[in-house]
């Protein structure tokens, strides 16, 4: 038998890694990716030449953003699934630039965003911005879609915007007076159809649907805007040997850096929350993200930053992560960053030789898709959200201010109201009381700071001493001044003989810490650590004890022992205070009957907590325990068939998975074998021993190897014993016939376990062919301590030696 450490691989030991000094590993794609970037490169094609023209830049400028945000940001980001390029969030930022200071310091300006994207990730502050409040994100999206949505409105009429959202909305009532028809029409067939396509019924609907319906609307558009004549506005790709390139920046200060720090937080703040969203989306998949990597929010805002530095450079958008795009290359199974970086090729030769398609596209299908985009944005569920966590205010004020003054200023005032409601929150608190059935009920809603202190020390006090009260606490922060004050108040109240109950909303026992007590006393400490208790009894100790508390005065009659309090008083605080967590769990159980998947047989040593050393809760395991954790063979039990019917109900009626037999050290039954005499009396104990007599027959055999534990010998004859029992126990399972039946038919596993009690060092047995399932378990959750301590065990029982003194069997090195 050897207690053996688990086999930690580590990178010189992969058995799949090439041998050093191999050939190179090819550089391979997969086919998810190809198929991938396909998809995204579908919808984000239309969609790039939608932005563009919706913020009035070069329409080229939106397939280099593309472009560049498929191959910059995907090769250097820290998402490896998110799709980066022109974001409709972007559309009213880049618009105002475009309109103030023209488009080639609108390209600097994105130059400069860019730097100071990669200046923000080399000071590690990209998590900083996934604390702005939900609210004011969703509020930012919404108004930016609503505003995009209304100028886009003007194009689909067959009308112009104008620079301003309030301008569109008073404009529109003119606007609707002089529709253009053609655009209309396309206008509608491809709202129609972005609406309809996703819902297509049947098998033909079905593989329809794998094309993208933003490619589908807009091709739609135009093969009927090219077959029917219809004379409108179509897409105008320049020459790429006349695409504008940045410039330098020409304007106002002050007005170009508001312009770099608004490019450079909404690029940012929307590219962190989409990879955050991504990791979600991956995780949700059915292979549950396997081999991807979560997303390294520093390295992402470097890559974007990067990204925006050669778009700018080269005249594109600026650039961001994008949700749709990003959501449509998880759908369609992206594994790796390859899908990204593909897409922007795609989108590259799109450029270069599709120019001729391209021109077909009618610019009223293009406004319509980006307005649809835009409506999109002002999402029911984000209003939902806020709503249901009370930040409709916040939520409010950013949309109107984006809509009404701009993007930078609609989240200032954002954050501002965000603020203002948290103060708020903190310094309205509602106390109010009522008595119910004998008993006083304290009410407190909202949270508990120390300006709320004279209030709450006010009601508390206005209640009669030596009452019943319970104190509702409805909220979720209580600073250190307000708890003094609650638990000064309830000490005072119990030692006037009250009782004091503090509950959440729901009702569930708030527990609190033993004010009765030292401070080293809790629930779950054993009864000899619960300081003072037996020297210094509380009221409580008092009245289960009879004790009268003058000195020299006898106890009452039926005064009971210090054990019977004890055991009343560890009643008492499982009903208050662990009752309420498990009592759901309990009442399921009880509703559907037990269903252990583990016969746990072990020692009957009270320092042996199976639920404590096995993290199992009820339910887990049908527990037989007895004096050595003894098994004794069929027809030997001499009148005591109880080890055998708990074998027979556990293996036949609950059909566990598994049986293990547990012993531990220093223990009492192996102590009392190893002294037994052949001419002492046959008292119970030494009759139940004598089933323990096969273990010491196996110790002393030459044919089976002593165990060493962590690489030493046991520390005596009692600990080899107590190992050797646990072998020997299993042998004897094997003897059972339900449990032969059922390992033979491979539906049940044997397990032997050891439990150090000095060290609290769990061990497993195993046989040698299953000793690599076990390593692997043990891997993972190997015990904390040292690492030569973090060893499973296995039972070598069959070792050709010379006996156990001349052959000792090592454990080997991990």
């Amino acid at each position: 038998m050897t207690l053996c450490p688990p086999l930690r691989r580590t990178h010189d030991q992969r058995p799949h890694s090439p041998p050093d000094g191999g050939p190179p590993r090819r550089f391979r794609i997969a086919g998810a990716d190809v198929s991938a970037s396909i998809a995204v490169f579908l919808i984000a094609l239309p969609l790039s030449l939608g932005i563009a023209l919706a913020t009035g830049a070069p329409l080229q400028a939106g397939l280099v953003a593309a472009a560049v945000g498929g191959i910059v940001a995907g090769r250097f980001g820290g998402s490896p699934l998110q799709v980066s390029g022109p974001a409709a969030g972007l559309t009213v930022v880049t618009a105002e630039l475009i309109q103030r200071y023209g488009w080639r310091t609108t390209c600097a300006i994105t130059v400069l965003a860019g730097l100071a994207q990669i200046g923000l990730s080399a000071l590690r502050v990209a998590r900083s911005a996934l604390a702005v409040s939900p609210a004011i994100v969703h509020g930012m999206l919404a108004g930016i879609g609503a505003t995009i949505a209304l100028a886009q409105l003007h194009i689909v009429l067959g009308g112009t915007p104008q620079s301003s959202a309030v301008d569109n909305a008073l404009g529109l009532p003119a606007q609707l007076a002089h529709v253009h028809p053609a655009a209309l029409v396309i206008s509608a067939l491809t709202v129609g159809l972005l609406l309809l396509w996703p819902r297509l019924p049947g098998g033909t609907g079905r593989l329809l649907r794998k094309v993208p319906a933003a490619l589908a609307a807009v091709a739609a558009a135009t093969a009927v805007a090219a077959l029917a004549g219809l004379a409108v506005p179509r897409v105008d790709l320049p020459s790429w040997s006349s695409h504008a390139l940045p410039g330098l920046p020409e304007g106002p200060v002050l007005g170009i850096a508001a312009g770099v720090l608004t490019i450079t937080l909404v690029t940012s703040v929307q590219s962190l929350l989409s990879a955050v969203a991504v990791d979600k989306l991956v995780a949700a998949r059915a292979d549950h993200g396997h081999g991807v990597p979560r997303s390294r929010l520093d390295r992402e805002l470097a890559g974007q930053g990067a990204a925006n530095v050669v778009s700018g450079a080269l005249g594109g958008l600026p650039v961001a992560g994008v949700a749709v795009r990003s959501v449509a290359n998880v759908s369609a199974g992206a594994v790796s960053r390859n899908s990204t970086m593909l897409h922007g090729l795609w989108i590259v030769l799109a450029a270069l030789f599709l120019v001729p398609v391209l021109d077909l596209i009618p610019l009223a299908a293009l406004a319509a898709l980006v307005m649809v985009v835009g409506i999109q944005m002002v999402s029911i569920t984000h209003i939902r959200s806020v709503t249901r966590h009370r930040e409709v205010l916040v939520y409010a004020v950013t949309l109107s201010g984006v809509v009404l003054v701009g993007i930078l200023e609609g989240v200032a005032l954002g954050i501002a109201v965000a603020t203002g409601v948290a103060m708020h929150r903190l310094t309205k608190t509602r106390i109010t009381r009522e008595e119910r059935d004998g008993r006083h009920l304290v009410r407190i809603r909202g949270q508990l700071t120390f300006l709320a202190v004279p209030r709450l020390s006010r009601a508390l006090h206005q209640l009669p001493q030596g009452a019943r009260v319970v104190v509702e606490l409805d909220g979720s922060f209580m600073d250190h001044a307000a708890y003094e004050t609650l638990h000064d108040w309830q000490a005072s109240q119990v030692r006037h003989g009250g009782e004091v109950e503090v509950t959440g909303p729901s009702g569930a026992r708030i527990a609190e810490p033993d004010t009765t007590s030292h401070a080293c006393c809790r629930p779950w400490t054993p009864w000899r650590n619960h300081c003072g208790e037996h020297h210094h009894p509380t009221e409580e100790t008092r009245r289960a004890t009879g004790h009268q508390g003058a000195a020299g005065h006898r106890p009452a009659t039926g005064h009971r022992p210090a054990t019977a309090h004890q055991l009343a008083s560890g009643i008492g605080k499982f009903q208050r205070n662990t009752a309420p967590l498990v009592r759901d769990e309990l009442a399921r159980l009880a509703r559907e009957g037990q269903r252990p998947s583990q016969l746990f047989l072990t020692c009957a040593d009270s320092r042996l907590v199976t639920s404590m050393i096995t993290s199992s809760g009820p339910g887990d395991l049908f527990t037989v325990r007895n004096v050595g954790n003894l098994v004794p063979l069929p027809g030997e039990e001499s009148g005591d068939d109880s080890v055998a019917a708990a074998i027979e109900y556990a293996v036949e009626v609950l059909r566990v998975q598994s049986i293990t037999v547990c012993g531990h050290s220093g223990c009492g039954a192996m102590q009392a074998l190893m002294n037994s005499t052949p001419d002492a009396p046959q008292t119970p104990l030494r009759r139940w021993l004598r089933h323990g007599t096969p273990s010491l027959e196996r110790m002393a055999s030459r044919s089976h190897a002593w165990a060493r534990i962590s690489g030493r010998l046991p520390a005596d004859a009692v600990e080899q014993l107590c190992l050797t029992n646990v072998v020997q126990q299993l042998e004897h399972l094997r003897a059972y016939e339900p449990v032969a039946r059922r390992l033979a038919e491979g539906t049940l596993t044997l397990h032997g376990m050891y439990f150090h009690v000095g060290e609290a060092q769990a061990y497993l047995l195993a046989a040698p062919d299953e000793q690599h399932r076990y390593e692997d378990v043990f891997d993972q959750v190997a015990p904390s301590g040292p690492a030569e301590d973090r060893l499973t065990s296995s039972a070598e029982d069959r070792l050709a030696t010379s006996g156990p003194a001349q052959d000792l069997t090592e454990a080997r090195a991990s």
